[in-house]
């Protein structure tokens, strides 16, 4: 296929409640999009960069920088086979993985059209529907907290997951569990922890907790190594594992058990599937990860799900939970069961509402052959 045309776009939409971390509090999302034209077909990919260079050391800025400067010079007017062929294209480019993946991801899409299938189909997915978790963020008050858990445990998602910070953490896990003894609950430190919590780290073992995300360094899995030897929960790794080389080394030394697959963090859905089959080589399950996405990024995030070792409920879930209108149709739903339909329409499975994103367009580019 030859990419005829590339349209970056920048688009702020406010979250519809805000979401806190360990990082801050996230009230609205500046986001980078990117539209492919090839053959009178379009493909759009997502950039997961935040606003700030905190969970990762991308932001909007750069992203769209280094894809105007670096990236889309290489794409635009290329002849590729397929999404594959993006990784060697930018190659020379160290870094930026969300920006690549953004870029990558549309070629996939656009290769989805051209065979006339669905994109889970073109990445290899086997599941009809996907389980659904919920990421929850830190609330002002532990009561809030517990009226936002009931909640979402009312709309059926299969696993609970909470944001904690020092000072928010055991007496939180234990409130939790005293009120919802059987509910699949796991945290997540986004790295606000250090290798002397590890005693109180170990106190959390009994919370039955299914994991502990990233309690550590976010580019460390030494360290994660020891702390996984000294208490019984698993540890998740997200932020440390960029690719292949990271994941195996991590699985080897003994850092976790579980792997968080965000396919911006790791550069694309190529990384992500081969990620993917080193977890399964090492009987480890993985799960998808959200960035908080429009519908762009979430559809695909639903498709890389589809993959057979994606057997733990993700952050893949509903449209409305983040934003008042999604800049798809239809929006993304979850059951009562806490699923998610597959979509088995050629590619992505959702329609860009174009009047949407142009609405809340604040700038644009376009680069053509």
């Amino acid at each position: 296929m030859k990419i005829e045309a590339i349209h970056l776009r920048e688009v702020q939409m406010p979250l519809a409640h805000p979401f806190e971390t360990s990082f801050g509090v996230t009230t609205g999302r500046r986001i980078l999009l990117v539209e492919l034209e090839s053959e009178g077909l379009s493909a759009w990919g997502e950039c997961v960069a935040g606003e700030h260079p905190y969970f990762s050391d991308e932001q909007v800025d750069t992203a769209w920088t280094i894809t105007e400067m670096e990236l889309v010079p290489r794409l635009v007017g290329s002849e590729i086979a397929s999404g594959r062929d993006c990784p060697a294209l930018f190659e020379q480019v160290r870094g930026h993985r969300m920006a690549k993946a953004a870029l990558e991801n549309a070629v996939w899409e656009m290769d989805a059209q051209r065979q006339g299938i669905s994109l889970a189909k073109l990445l290899g997915g086997t599941r009809e529907v996907i389980p659904c978790g919920v990421s929850i963020g830190i609330q002002a008050t532990p009561e809030k907290l517990m009226e936002t858990i009931a909640k979402e445990v009312a709309a059926g998602y299969q696993r609970i997951k909470l944001k904690c910070k020092p000072g928010w953490d055991a007496k939180i896990f234990a409130m939790v569990r005293e009120r919802w003894p059987e509910i699949l609950l796991s945290c997540d430190a986004n790295s606000a922890y250090r290798l002397e919590d590890a005693e109180r780290i170990a106190g959390w073992d009994a919370f039955d907790l299914l994991m502990i995300e990233q309690p550590l360094w976010y580019d460390d899995f030494y360290f994660h190594a020891a702390l996984q030897r000294r208490i019984k929960t698993k540890i998740c790794l997200d932020e440390c594992i960029r690719n292949r080389r990271d994941a195996r080394a991590a699985l080897e030394l003994g850092s976790g058990k579980i792997i968080n697959i965000k396919v911006g963090r790791v550069g694309g859905f190529t990384e992500a599937l081969a990620v993917h089959d080193v977890a399964q080589e090492f009987g480890v399950p993985v799960w998808c990860g959200g960035m908080l996405e429009t519908g762009v990024g979430r559809a695909h995030n639903i498709a890389l799900s589809s993959l057979p070792n994606f057997s733990l409920p993700g952050d893949v879930s509903a449209s409305k939970r983040y934003w008042a209108q999604d800049v798809i149709e239809p929006e993304v739903t979850v059951s009562t069961e806490g699923t998610i339909v597959v979509p088995t329409g050629v590619g992505r499975g959702f329609e860009v509402v174009r009047d949407r994103i142009e609405a809340i367009t604040v700038r644009k580019k376009t680069m053509r052959a």
